[in-house]
């Protein structure tokens, strides 16, 4: 027997409200309205060693400020016969301009295979100049600059167009993220020298007297009428998908090995991806905040946004700058942490970096970017220091210890 409800006036009161608050959205994809709500999931981390160890992603890090180095010797040297030679003097007080947290000359002495030490004309104060394999190196770099400068712009150009319906990010957040990028140290000092010869883009003036960097109205879609994810490239290639509002797109999936999720997961998981799939590109402002497809549309954001970076990776904390120009979630770090077949989230160099899995499982699907072979024969190039440096400390080490037997060969002790 059923209880008798104390007061139905009050039932019936609130009842009536909330029913009133339902909205009633246009027959599309953006009314589609799941079977369930968000479902908390919760995901073990897994160590993965073969995206601990891709060299490429994890000595990015500390070849940046190698490359912004290089590129100040560059510019500051009055020749470049001389090999790009400075004196110490003038770097030794940049050291936070370039993000060191040790002394000038140490950093360069780190690396001699980029940097090489000698006496300078006066006073035999310690200069440096570029080696050759530095400076061979720096020219195929410019090279790819100028020939692959409308496929860099492109990249960003998609990044602004995520954006949602204002195209507008605001220059200080591309500036943070130029490295992930590949844009050249000329977009950092002058933005709109490098894009003028694009008409796409302008300078406009947003909230707080802030710059931003826009895209123009009318350039907003490709050839074909429209702007396509990598996701949506990739699903008619293969004749999965046929650009419909409301078609659904399974992302690929890479599970690390010994990592399994529960039977419950699974379920949610395989739901999850029958989702109709959201292009970054197309306004999602109808989404409920807290539901599955809305999270699916940040999960499609994420995975193109990656596809975008030279490594097809970033630190987790990089993305947070981009939380409102995206309209990303508060904690984004969720995306990344429920979807471990598609991110990995590495905990190498006392940091949290985001990789995309399919970039380097299935690197068929993914355009690399033009500066990935380049930054790669940097790495390269820096792992050289290891070994000059360690050949000689033992140089060093013999000759102490022949200067030794000596001493004791002839009785002379110090």
């Amino acid at each position: 027997m059923s209880k008798k409800i104390r007061n139905p006036q009050m039932v019936f009161h609130k009842l009536l409200f909330s029913a009133s608050q339902v909205r009633i959205l246009p027959l599309s994809w953006h009314s589609y309205i799941p079977k369930q709500t968000h479902v908390n999931v919760c995901m073990k981390w897994k160590k993965d060693s073969y995206f601990d160890s891709i060299d490429s992603i994890h000595k990015s890090r500390q070849l940046k400020p190698i490359i912004s180095m290089k590129n100040f010797f560059i510019l500051s040297s009055s020749s470049p016969y001389d090999n790009y030679s400075i004196p110490i003097s003038a770097v030794s007080k940049k050291g936070l301009y370039f993000g060191l947290n040790i002394k000038v000359a140490r950093f360069l002495r780190s690396y001699p295979s980029f940097f090489e030490e000698f006496n300078g004309p006066l006073y035999n104060l310690p200069w440096f100049r570029l080696t050759q394999k530095a400076i061979e190196l720096n020219k195929e770099e410019r090279m790819i600059y100028e020939v692959f400068k409308d496929d860099i712009l492109g990249r960003l150009k998609k990044l602004i167009l995520m954006s949602g319906s204002r195209k507008v990010i605001p220059m200080k957040v591309i500036k943070g993220l130029h490295w992930y990028l590949g844009l050249p140290d000329e977009f950092q000092d002058d933005p709109s020298d490098y894009v003028k010869d694009n008409e796409c883009f302008r300078i406009v003036d947003i909230e707080d007297g802030l710059k931003g960097l826009a895209v123009f109205e009318g350039n907003d879609v490709e050839k074909d009428g429209k702007f396509w994810s990598i996701m949506q490239k990739n699903a008619m290639k293969n004749g999965l998908y046929g650009g419909g509002a409301d078609e659904t797109i399974a992302f690929p999936l890479f599970p690390s090995k010994g990592l399994r999720l529960k039977q419950k997961i699974n379920d949610w998981l395989n739901e999850f991806q029958c989702l109709p799939y959201i292009s970054p590109y197309d306004d999602s402002s109808f989404l409920e905040p807290d539901s599955d497809l809305s999270e699916k549309r940040v999960v499609g954001l994420l995975h193109e946004l990656l596809s975008l970076f030279v490594e097809h990776a970033a630190e987790r904390k990089a993305f947070l700058c981009l939380r409102k120009c995206l309209c990303l979630p508060q904690k984004i770090h969720k995306a990344f942490e429920r979807h471990p077949h598609m991110f990995y989230l590495s905990m190498k160099n006392k940091t949290c970096t985001v990789i995309l899995k399919e970039a380097y499982c299935n690197e068929l699907t993914i355009k690399p970017h033009p500066l990935a072979e380049i930054r790669k024969k940097y790495i390269d190039l820096m792992k050289d220091s290891v070994v000059i440096l360690r050949n000689r400390s033992l140089n060093s080490r013999r000759a102490f210890d022949k200067e030794n037997f000596n001493l004791e060969k002839y009785g002379l002790y110090r």
